[in-house]
């Protein structure tokens, strides 16, 4: 086989995994946006060839080393990738203030050692799903008066509450949940008064949207199973159908049988009683 005929070969449904892991990757290190990343996604899955796969990940190089034109191995995860988040400096925002309005810090931005944010009268989300840290451990300040702020922080990182509340609260739910190796420990600290601080922990939108196409492909792989199910159920059930309907002839039958059994005795007596009365009538004459 010659190596013009390599890109005419019939990719296989683990080739199409591959460059799909590849982007998930890429979206998760911020190189494709979701929209880009859902647009690629969908041509991996509708490829039949290697040659449709080749462009999807042409611009996507593999981390220290020189991509080839196209790569169907998937790059294994290196351990302590915490590790690469924690990029010290003193972060892209200090501070958040909400006065009757709200505020955001969300997507990829660096948290400081410590964040300071005010809610008076208004709200504010501090995600912290694909941000970077400033240092190991980070401290969230937050004054809520009337007014209120969400944290999310993703899976794998410690949380310490220690705020005070008075006619308000912080949110302790999310303590006590051990952290991965060499994860950042963010610790809640501030003020609420007629407010609150909420906590919760979600995961990154790039693994709930790469957790989204796996249990879509597990359902559509189940739905070939599900109809062979359906089918072989059918046949039993068709069989069953068939011998239901001879138990039933069978049944009718012997109940005709015996119908005819019984008429036939019932005139046997008729004509014997019949007989009977003549004699006698033929004694009294």
């Amino acid at each position: 086989m010659t190596d013009d005929a390599v890109p005419e070969l019939r990719a296989s449904d683990a080739d199409r995994e591959r460059v799909a892991e590849v982007l998930r990757d890429a979206v998760a290190e911020g190189r494709l946006d979701m929209e880009e990343f859902e647009e690629r996604l969908e041509a991996t899955y509708k490829a039949r060839t290697y040659a449709e796969l080749t462009p999807i990940t042409r611009d996507l190089p593999a981390p220290g080393v020189t991509p080839p034109p196209v790569s169907m191995v998937k790059e294994p995860v290196e351990s302590g990738s915490w590790a690469g988040r924690i990029v010290g400096g003193e972060g892209s925002s200090t501070a958040a203030v909400a006065i009757m309005s709200g505020f955001q810090r969300k997507g990829r931005w660096t948290v400081p050692k410590r964040f300071t944010a005010v809610a008076f009268w208004g709200g504010g989300e501090i995600d912290l799903r694909e941000a970077n840290f400033a240092d190991r451990e980070v401290e969230i300040n937050c004054i809520a008066i009337m007014g209120g702020a969400q944290i999310i922080v993703p899976p794998g990182v410690e949380v310490v509450v220690r705020g005070i509340g008075i006619m308000g609260g912080f949110d302790h739910s999310q303590e006590g949940v051990p952290g991965d190796p060499g994860a950042p420990r963010v610790i809640i600290t501030g003020f609420a008064f007629w407010g609150g601080v909420g906590v919760e922990r979600k995961l990154p939108r790039a693994e709930r949207q790469r957790l989204k196409e796996e249990r879509r492909r597990q359902k559509l792989e189940g739905g070939s199973s599900t109809k062979e199910l359906y089918g072989s159920h059918r046949d039993a059930l068709s069989g069953l159908d068939d011998a239901h309907r001879e138990a039933m002839e069978e049944h009718r039958d012997a109940m005709r049988r015996r119908h005819e059994e019984r008429r036939e005795r019932h005139e046997e007596r008729r004509e014997r009683h019949r007989e009977r009365r003549e004699r006698r009538h033929r004694d009294w004459d």
